[in-house]
């Protein structure tokens, strides 16, 4: 049978048996690629959210003052223009520019990783920000009250909260990159949207080929967000809490139980 007289079940699976292998290949590539970059914008993000929510203190000279304020100007600049243009026209600007002003010929790879882990760490520099203020303000005074640095008030009693705040957000973002790894195809990265239209152009089947890919990146989105569910209940603990107490005097371990379905203790 030629493919003139297939249908359209019958041209999908064309496509998945002769291409199929393809299709796999670009697929690993994008998610490869989305979850280095989002782990990857994840730093950038917390380093630049640190920096932006850091206040400085009473007994610091004008010097230091002077050098944070600067940074953060700098920080905030970097943030507003990722934030502000289209990461298509960031990956251009990034891949000829370098190779065209600085003479820097960057691989596929390595320019892949840069874009969108840069592009990454913005969005992800004003979720940290975010998280980071809405923990409660009295937290960091009774850090500071008994004596704890900065560094160990962020580490051990901020962040931790924090993460649990912005991990759909982060998980938004792994998504995200999924699907926006197919701006990569501008600068020749073979990933999945790449493959399809290297299908797509040379079967002339850009219906059957957009269904397939299409179908593809939905799984991928599908099975991370519900992987990212699992890591997010995880984080919230069990549903039922007994009171401890070192207290032999005070014997309450067991009698109080939060019931999450009443609402309430008993």
């Amino acid at each position: 049978m030629s493919i003139g007289e297939m249908n359209f079940f019958q041209r999908m699976i064309y496509i998945l048996q002769d291409y199929g292998g393809s299709l796999a290949k670009g697929a690993a590539t994008t998610m490869v690629i989305a979850i280095v970059c989002t782990l990857l914008g994840c730093v950038i993000g917390f380093a630049v959210g640190l920096i932006q929510t850091t206040e400085p203190h009473k007994k610091d000279g004008m010097l230091k003052r002077g050098v944070l304020k600067a940074v953060k100007v700098v920080l905030t600049a970097y943030v507003e223009v990722f934030r502000g243009t289209p990461m298509m026209l960031q990956a251009a600007f990034i891949f000829y520019g370098m190779s065209q002003v600085f003479g820097i010929n960057l691989g596929m790879w390595s320019a892949a990783i840069i874009i969108v882990s840069v592009n990454t760490g913005a969005y992800m520099a004003e979720t940290v920000r975010g998280g980071i203020l809405s923990v409660d303000p009295g937290q960091s005074e009774g850090a500071r009250a008994i004596g704890m640095t900065h560094f160990q008030t962020m580490t051990s009693i901020i962040l931790p909260q924090a993460l649990r705040n912005i991990m759909p957000q982060i998980g938004n973002n792994l998504i995200i990159n999924i699907k926006d790894t197919c701006v990569l195809s501008i600068i020749g990265t073979v990933e999945l949207f790449f493959t399809f239209r290297s299908i797509s152009g040379a079967l002339y089947m850009y219906f059957e080929a957009a269904t397939v890919t299409m179908a593809i990146y939905f799984i991928l989105t599908f099975v991370c967000s519900r992987i990212l569910r699992m890591i997010e209940n995880r984080m919230d603990g069990p549903a039922d809490f007994n009171l401890a107490t070192t207290d032999t005097l005070a014997f309450t371990s067991g009698l109080t139980k939060y019931d999450a379905k009443k609402g309430g203790t008993h």
